[in-house]
């Protein structure tokens, strides 16, 4: 095990030089995105961290094999590991010696801005402006997808709303109503357990799921430029934003908002729990929209399935229709093999794309086709979609896009000890703070 970590922090320091552990480095041109020159069929791959059996793959398969009728000889190759942080791995590896595929997959984090720094990614703001589908997609789905300072390298295939379902009866039973501020759900967690209910359903095996409530308050105590100081070491924990919601997760761990033995439970633990009736809440996104919202729910808790959106607080500088809405992780393209074939497909790909995506019944990252409510649809389904229709200009962005891998996975692991009640809020801050002045200038520089 330990020459397992061993060789992943070797990989993961290559790649942060990226040139200096392998490959000559070589780099395309990330402006120029119509590559002129006779188009060539050959087989293109595509790393993806994506699950092998979900939409975006299996319609993105369909659209090769159709560009390939029309282009003999071309194939679409697809590299998958769902696994993310196997995936990760790889791709840093893969970057190191640079050996990255035409297509790949990557969230707007510190280590895909030094690739888009060094030319290794096409531009996809003027990418898509050249295909002509710039303007369909939803400004949300593409700002999810930028860098801190506006850049866009990456292309969104998804749009999710995430909303904390609940359960009315639960609720009810308990004597609580839906928490107008996030403030109150220490309170709704403690009346919740003395009603023998467990408040709220967590996977705390992915660990993503609990990082995503110390992105909540700091959202709305000091809006999205929060993080993107805090990543670089120009806010701190300790800072009014940050002691709130340190603070706050101490509490919620105090209250024991989340179930026992959180932290080895998994994404379908933490689904049967809510399904089943024995959790009043689960916060998870329109992605399970057919697990939550179809006549597949568990009828002993169907009819009392609701939603609402991230609670507000006192002097919140963000909106109630302001949350997170994210447009999963993006597609970039690789400027050194860009050529006139991967553009053509591109370009086909994309503009059939979202009337494939749609007919699934998933929201498309476009507004130019309408998403297809299928015939087992509870009630809750549509109004799940047309909170898309409603939302603000600020999104709260997962930390887990925004921090280096390094802080990140050190945060990762305090979030479990605070919320436990192993270590104290001080103590957090102090780790937390260390950690990002020690690693943030090896990133952002």
């Amino acid at each position: 095990m330990k020459k397992l970590f061993r060789a992943a922090a070797v990989a993961a320091a290559c790649a942060l030089a990226l040139t200096a552990c392998g490959g000559g480095g070589t780099a395309g041109n990330p402006s120029n995105v119509s590559p002129t020159g006779e188009i060539k069929p050959r087989e293109i791959s595509w790393l993806l961290s994506r699950p092998a059996d979900g939409a975006v793959i299996n319609i993105m398969k369909k659209l090769a094999d159709d560009y390939a009728k029309d282009h003999p000889g071309f194939a679409l190759n697809l590299i998958t590991t769902p696994d993310r942080p196997s995936y990760i791995q790889k791709l840093e590896t893969l970057a190191a010696a640079n050996k990255l595929p035409e297509l790949f997959d990557t969230d707007a984090t510190p280590f895909a801005q030094q690739l888009a720094k060094q030319g290794k990614m096409v531009d996809a703001d003027k990418l898509l402006k050249s295909l002509g589908v710039y303007d369909d997609y939803r400004p949300g789905a593409l700002d999810y997808q930028r860098f801190d300072d506006g850049s866009l390298y990456m292309i969104p295939f998804q749009f999710e709303l995430e909303f904390m379902w609940y359960n009315k009866s639960l609720l009810q039973k308990a004597g609580v109503s839906v928490p107008k501020s996030l403030d109150d759900i220490p309170a709704m967690c403690t009346a919740l357990r003395k009603a023998g209910i467990t408040p709220i359903a967590l996977d705390g095996q992915d660990q993503w799921p609990l990082e995503r409530y110390v992105a909540y308050q700091p959202f709305r105590e000091a809006g999205p430029e929060f993080v993107q100081k805090l990543k670089k070491g120009e806010a701190s924990f300790a800072d009014p934003a940050g002691k709130k919601t340190v603070g706050w997760l101490a509490e919620l761990g105090k209250a024991n908002c989340f179930q026992d033995g959180f932290s080895a439970q998994g994404y379908s633990d933490a689904q049967n729990q809510f399904t089943s009736g024995q959790a009043a809440m689960y916060n998870i996104g329109t992605w399970e929209l057919p697990s939550l919202a179809t006549d597949k729910l568990n009828p002993a808790v169907r009819n009392d399935i609701d939603f609402f959106t991230l609670p507000t607080t006192e002097g919140a500088v963000t909106a109630a229709n302001e949350y997170v809405s994210p447009s999963g992780i993006g597609m970039a393209v690789n400027s050194k093999t860009y050529d006139p074939l991967v553009s053509d497909f591109l370009k086909f790909a994309l503009g059939k794309y979202p009337a494939e995506y749609a007919a699934t019944g998933a929201l498309s990252p476009t507004t130019t086709v309408q998403t297809a409510v299928p015939a087992n649809a509870t009630p809750l389904y549509k109004k799940a979609l047309d909170a898309a229709n409603g939302l603000g200009s600020k999104q709260a962005m997962p930390w887990d896009t925004q921090l280096d891998p390094t802080t990140n996975g050190r945060l990762q692991q305090e979030l479990v000890l605070l919320v436990q009640g192993n270590i104290t809020p001080e103590q957090f801050t102090q780790t937390m703070d260390d950690a990002i002045k020690q690693n943030a200038p090896k990133f952002f520089k």
